[in-house]
């Protein structure tokens, strides 16, 4: 008797869709070496070696609704792939279908159109031929919610996405200019308050080593630890930022002059914090013409 346990196994291990796993061990009687022969045989197996795959390139992409945001990481493997239309329909999909999902297990369990989504990804990989994944999944909600797209392929769809919320009146003009300020700077946080510890405590090891390897007098490191923190708040910390827009004010002065507060933020970029191989090119071509 094949068990739901078996064709979750088979799932995993082949990348196939759930019909067809069951389908393959029913006719393997339950074989899960036989059954993984079955699925190459009926050519049903294409996504298992590329899902090992490094899929580093891809789109993000924002969808706004009222005073919610939600914005997506989808990965491919090369940047070829990530802009034909059927990827992009695909990272379309997830927004439009997943909308209210809170995280990827939910959004990949979603059925659309009859399938699960992991399904229709899994699908995606067969046709595309490429590594697919769904990376990250966050929302954002609570008064004006805007928008920005950097490098744009298509509309909602770029390299980077950003999605801010701010209490006050309504206003694109300023909200796009804000989304665009992080798209530009990446801060790391709201405020220093905000900034993860382990990235302060790098910071500062960074500085400390620096400064005994120039052979800083002790008594006076701490100071310089101290004045070297602080231009690194100002420079990571949106609130403390220099606006883009008019580098004579922070952004915490933009905000109050328009009567505007910074409630929360996200920014993606595709295919940060994930460690890509590097490839020599003109040495790849080289192995394939010698």
């Amino acid at each position: 008797m094949v068990s739901a346990t078996m064709v979750k196994e088979l799932r995993e291990i082949s990348g196939a869709g759930m019909m067809d796993a069951k389908k393959a061990l029913v006719e393997t009687k339950g074989d899960m070496e036989a059954a993984r022969d079955w699925l190459r045989t009926k050519g049903l197996l294409k996504a298992e070696k590329k899902s090992s795959r490094v899929a580093a390139e891809g789109l993000v992409g924002v969808s706004v609704e009222k005073e919610s945001g939600m914005i997506v990481e989808v990965n491919s493997e090369t940047d070829f792939v990530a802009t034909n239309e059927e990827f992009k329909s695909l990272v379309k999909l997830v927004l439009s279908e997943c909308y209210h999902c809170e995280s990827i297990e939910e959004a990949l369990d979603k059925k659309v159109e009859g399938k699960l989504l992991r399904d229709i990804v899994t699908e995606k990989i067969s046709t595309i031929g490429e590594n697919i994944s769904l990376r990250r999944i966050e929302k954002l909600a609570g008064g004006n919610v805007y928008s920005y797209i950097h490098n744009s392929v298509d509309k909602y769809l770029g390299k980077i996405g950003v999605l801010v919320s701010l209490d006050g009146t309504h206003n694109n003009e300023i909200g796009k200019q804000i989304s665009m300020h992080i798209a530009a700077t990446a801060p790391l946080a709201l405020s220093e308050s905000e900034i993860d510890k382990s990235l302060v405590d790098r910071e500062t090891k960074v500085i400390r080593d620096q400064l005994i390897e120039e052979g800083k007098p002790s008594e006076i490191i701490d100071k310089i630890i101290k004045g070297k923190l602080k231009k690194y708040f100002e420079e990571n910390t949106l609130l403390q930022q220099k606006f883009v827009m008019d580098p004579d004010l922070k952004v915490s002065e933009f905000l109050e002059k328009n009567n505007q507060k910074i409630i929360e933020f996200k920014r993606f970029k595709v295919g940060e914090g994930i460690e890509k191989e590097e490839t020599d090119f003109a040495a790849e071509v080289k192995g394939i013409v010698s």
